[in-house]
C-alpha cells in the first residue's frame, strides 16, 4: 500500500474506536427541573424541543446502523487487502455517512436553539457551559486537552 493510504487507513480505523453511538448520546437539559428553571423554559418550548428531539433520534439510530454496516465492509476490505480505489471508495462513503449525521446532529441543536429567545440563549449558554465543567470527562490519551 502506498503511504497516503495507509495514514487514511489508520486515521479512519482510529475514528472507528473513539467514535460510538454512545458518545452521540445527549443530555436531555429541557427535562432537567433545574437547567429549565435557570433557562427559564416554558412547558411548550419544552415540548417543541422534545419533538425536535424524538423527531431527530429515528434518523440517527439509522444512521449509525448504516456507518456500522459501511465501517464493517470497509474493514473486510482491509482485512482482504482488497484494491486501493475499492478502499479509498468505501472510505468516501464511510466519511460520507459520518458528516450526514454530524449534519444532523447541529440541525438538530440549531433547531433547538431557535426555539429559545434571545435572553434564553444567554441563559442556555451559562447554563451548559457550568454542566459541561461539571460532567466534563478526562481528555483522551493522545488526544486533545479538552479543559482549554
Amino acid at each position: 500500500m502506498r503511504p497516503m493510504l495507509v495514514r487514511r487507513t489508520v486515521a479512519a480505523l482510529v475514528l472507528v474506536a473513539l467514535v460510538s453511538p454512545a458518545g452521540a448520546q445527549s443530555f436531555a437539559w429541557w427535562k432537567d427541573e433545574s437547567f429549565k428553571k435557570e433557562v427559564g423554559l416554558t412547558a411548550d418550548q419544552c415540548a417543541r424541543i422534545d419533538a425536535i428531539f424524538q423527531t431527530t433520534v429515528p434518523k440517527q439510530r439509522e444512521g449509525w446502523k448504516e456507518l456500522d454496516r459501511l465501517e464493517g465492509e470497509l474493514s473486510k476490505m482491509i482485512e482482504t487487502r482488497a484494491d486501493e480505489a475499492a478502499v479509498v471508495k468505501q472510505v468516501d462513503r464511510v466519511e460520507a455517512q459520518r458528516a450526514t449525521l454530524n449534519k444532523t446532529r447541529t440541525l438538530m441543536l440549531l433547531h433547538m436553539r431557535q426555539v429559545l429567545t434571545p435572553d434564553q440563549l444567554v441563559r442556555f449558554k451559562a447554563a451548559h457551559d457550568q454542566w459541561e465543567k461539571d460532567h466534563r470527562r478526562p481528555p483522551h490519551p493522545g488526544g486533545p486537552d479538552r479543559r482549554r
